[in-house]
């Protein structure tokens, strides 16, 4: 597929989506919202990918929402306003629930919606010269699409601060909150991203998967008897998958497993 502000290139098992408007600092504009949505989607159903890393090329990762988008969103009816929203979150959406483990390669400046893009992640490897900035109080709005991602990614307490005062913040706080997983050096960016890609391949698919899946059903849930059934239940489901069956087979025989081979 043709992406005018994107690139999509897969090597191994790792696939790679490239913000590349970096003109504009990677800003957000409809046609870059319906890209990331189309990528992600398709992405999701191939077999072929088994870890996705997103990455930006130019100064920033991502400067939030494109001026002129701004300009155009001023003028638009109530029911255009609201579907214009719900691209955004659809997108944002398409990140998360990605069935592949997405790993964000972070630089320079992720602001705005940028910070939805990287909180949407499941992984965050940043510069440590990157900053972040919830900054749209600043313009008499708030981060309402992004708000679900960035309050799990930040936690609520560091969520009320910087929701309202739309402070940037450095790389090391951004880690010390856990929003970044891990803080490296510019020129150790590329290496540790693609370790960890090396490790999410190396793992079985649909394992990554449903962990990923776990991670999320899971989060924030009351330990009740409903939830002490749905573990025990998925557990049983995967050791009795293929995958299961070959991972703990391979494991007792000392062999590679299949997805290795």
């Amino acid at each position: 597929m043709h992406y005018d502000t994107l690139t999509v290139a897969v090597a191994g098992h790792v696939a790679t989506v490239t913000l590349n408007r970096p003109d504009v600092r990677n800003a957000f504009n409809e046609t870059m919202i319906a890209e990331l949505t189309a990528a992600f989607d398709a992405l999701s159903t191939r077999d072929d990918v088994r870890a996705v890393v997103l990455a930006a090329n130019g100064k920033a990762f991502c400067a939030g929402a494109d001026l002129n988008w701004m300009k155009k969103m001023a003028g638009y009816s109530d029911d255009e306003n609201r579907a214009d929203a719900m691209r955004l979150a659809r997108m944002l959406s398409a990140v998360y629930r990605c069935t592949k483990p997405v790993v964000a390669r972070v630089h320079g400046d992720a602001y705005a919606g940028g910070m939805g893009l990287v909180c949407a992640a499941d992984v965050v490897v940043a510069a440590d010269s990157a900053h972040f900035c919830l900054s749209e109080a600043r313009l008499g709005l708030m981060p309402a699409t992004i708000a679900p991602y960035v309050i799990r990614a930040l936690g609520e307490q560091a969520s009320r601060r910087y929701f309202v005062t739309a402070e940037a913040f450095d790389c090391a706080t951004a880690e010390r909150l856990g929003l970044v997983s891990e803080r490296v050096s510019a020129d150790q960016l590329d290496a540790t991203v693609q370790r960890i890609a090396d490790a999410l391949c190396a793992n079985s698919p649909n394992a990554v998967r449903e962990c990923k899946r776990l991670v999320q059903d899971v989060a924030g849930r009351t330990i009740d008897a409903a939830l002490i059934e749905d573990t025990a239940n998925r557990i049983a489901n995967i050791r009795a998958s293929d995958e299961g069956r070959e991972g703990v087979g391979s494991f007792l025989d000392k062999r590679t497993p299949s997805w290795r081979a």
